[in-house]
């Protein structure tokens, strides 16, 4: 499922639940107050977890009479939709300009930059169909 609203539009306290309900995997609105770090009412927990379940970023189930919260979608899928949407914004669509200025600004060490050359090496290898270029958004350099 793709979310109905992009996570950069959230307000402070709705990414930090977020953040919660990624962490815990399977958060109740109580589980979340006790670890925000301002107290807060439960039925202001409850109230953020209905707004992010609008907006499509989380999904309940009951167990009991309690609501049970997970994420609708990982943390890094939300977070590789941000970037796409700051690529779009800012380097007309292009993730590579995106990531080239990461490493030209330091932003990536050469431990991440090692990790992500093994990352994209073994996705060539394991791509579906011969496994050059990929299937998502980039073709061939």
């Amino acid at each position: 499922m793709t979310a109905d609203h992009d996570i950069a539009d959230l307000g402070e306290l709705e990414r930090e639940v977020l953040r919660l309900v990624w962490r815990q995997e399977r958060a109740t609105a109580d589980g979340i107050r006790a670890e925000l770090p301002r107290p807060l009412k439960e039925s202001t927990v409850r109230t953020v977890l209905r707004r992010l379940e609008a907006k499509g970023l989380v999904r309940h189930s009951v167990a009991g009479r309690t609501y049970v919260y997970r994420a609708a979608e990982g943390r890094g899928r939300a977070a590789a939709r941000a970037v796409k949407r700051i690529a779009d914004w800012f380097c007309n669509g292009s993730v590579e300009e995106v990531l080239v200025g990461l490493v030209d600004s330091e932003v990536l060490g050469r431990g991440e930059l090692k990790r992500l050359a093994a990352r994209i090496s073994r996705a060539r290898g394991g791509a579906r169909g011969g496994g050059r270029g990929g299937t998502r958004g980039g073709g061939r350099r």
